[in-house]
């Protein structure tokens, strides 16, 4: 259920850590129903543009309307349409995973009873938690808490998804689970912003991309659109001309012969 007006509006945003500038003017808008794949290589400003939507950093310019909220002036009313998964979800691990949602839906102003009785065992079950609810999580596997910040992000029915590399650390069972998800969720009009550098999950999933490099957005549009911005087909070698990858085959050749130390009639012997 695609919206035409847009949910998120991110206008000229700026960001720097001393001389180093992050994100550097950048401009997006997303809409209900859509999901807005977030591309680049590592350092490009992918998580800091998430970290800054979600108020985590503050801009240093530019400014990011969600819902209608103008996120620097009325702060509260933007962020409690958002669910974050970060890049490194960060736990309380001496709670169990039963603790952990209540006390999120708390922050939420979700009612515990609502909680405890209903939504955390049906998330905890569609994750395949159910029997380690009651479990502290300092001994879980580093996919279970990946399903439990999962769970958390969508505890509280949020318009917006801001999701930084979520299917980290999921098994392949799961990663269907979500991705399935994801579709659904955008197609009951929730507003999806992915980010990602699993290119073929992104080229499935994603009804528009951005691709973002030295801190600018490069290209942007649907993957029909960004083929015929390029001179490719696939996403990934689309990736590659638009950050400049083109290079990455010497590189790896040149790499291997370093490794192997030694090269005979072009095959490595």
């Amino acid at each position: 259920m695609l919206s035409n007006s847009p949910f998120v509006e991110v206008s000229r945003l700026r960001k720097s850590f001393g001389s180093k500038v992050a994100v550097n003017d950048i401009s997006f808008a997303v809409r209900c129903g859509e999901i807005f794949g977030y591309l680049g290589p590592n350092g490009a400003g992918k998580s800091t543009t998430l970290k800054v939507i979600s108020g985590l950093l503050s801009p240093d310019s530019g400014s990011i309307t969600i819902g209608g909220f103008n996120l620097q002036q009325e702060p509260l009313q933007a962020k409690k349409r958002i669910g974050f998964v970060p890049e490194t979800g960060a736990l309380y691990e001496k709670l169990t995973p039963l603790e952990y949602l209540e006390m999120v839906g708390q922050l939420y102003r979700v009612e515990p009873s609502e909680i405890k009785k209903k939504k955390s065992q049906e998330f905890l079950e569609y994750f395949g938690l159910a029997e380690h609810k009651n479990f502290r999580m300092t001994a879980f596997s580093k996919g279970m808490k990946q399903k439990v910040v999962l769970s958390a992000a969508l505890l509280h029915n949020p318009h917006l998804l801001l999701l930084d590399e979520p299917l980290n650390g999921l098994d392949a069972n799961t990663v269907l689970l979500f991705k399935g998800l994801m579709k659904e969720l955008a197609h009951l009009g929730k507003a999806i912003i992915y980010s990602s550098h699993i290119l073929e999950v992104v080229e499935k999933v994603c009804d528009r991309i951005a691709i973002l490099d030295q801190g600018r957005i490069v290209a942007e549009g649907s993957i029909d659109q960004l083929r015929r911005m390029s001179q490719f087909h696939s996403l990934e070698m689309i990736f590659k001309e638009f950050t400049r990858a083109e290079e990455v085959d010497t590189k790896i050749q040149a790499f291997a012969e370093s490794i192997t130390g030694s090269r005979k009639s072009g095959k490595f012997v």
